[in-house]
C-alpha cells in the first residue's frame, strides 16, 4: 500500500490505495502531485467530487476501467469514475453516500481510503456545502 497525503479545505488527511485497483491506483499515482478543485456532490448524498468532464485516467496508455467499482462508499472511501454514463469523476463520501447521476445510479472504483484525519472528514464536506469549491491536492505521503 502507499500513502498520500490529501490537503483541502484546511484540512490535512492521510489515505491508503487499496489493493484490489491496481490499474487505478498505478495510473493516479502518475499524475501526483495532483490539485483540482473540490465540489460537493449534486445526486449522491453527502460527498465531495471532482468532475472530469472528458478526461481519461490512463494506465500505460490503456484507458482504466471498471475495477473494485462500488456505488456505496463509506466514510473516508474515495473511488474513480471512468466514465460512460456521466462525466468521469473522483467521489467521496464524508457522510450516506449512494453514488449516482441524472442518469441513475453509478458505480466507481474504490482505490484510495482514507486511515487518519477521518475525524475531519464531515467537517471539510460541511465546508464545501456552505462555503464552495475547495483546492484539494494529492501528493505522496
Amino acid at each position: 500500500m502507499t500513502r498520500l497525503k490529501i490537503t483541502a479545505g484546511g484540512f490535512d488527511f492521510i489515505a491508503e490505495t487499496h489493493p484490489d485497483a491496481p490499474l487505478t491506483v498505478a495510473a493516479f499515482l502518475s499524475l501526483l502531485p495532483y490539485r483540482q478543485k473540490l465540489i460537493h456532490v449534486r445526486w449522491s448524498g453527502e460527498g465531495c467530487w471532482v468532475p472530469l468532464g472528458e478526461f481519461r485516467l490512463e494506465n500505460d496508455g490503456v484507458p482504466v476501467g471498471f475495477e473494485n467499482h462500488t456505488s456505496h462508499p463509506s466514510v473516508g472511501d474515495i473511488l474513480f469514475y471512468p466514465g460512460g454514463y456521466s462525466e468521469t469523476e473522483l467521489i467521496m463520501a464524508y457522510g450516506a453516500c449512494s453514488f449516482a447521476s441524472k442518469m441513475g445510479q453509478l458505480a466507481g472504483n474504490h482505490f484510495l481510503t482514507i486511515v487518519e484525519g477521518k475525524e475531519n472528514i464531515r467537517k471539510l464536506g460541511t465546508k464545501v456545502l456552505w462555503e464552495g469549491a475547495q483546492d484539494v491536492v494529492f501528493e505522496l505521503a
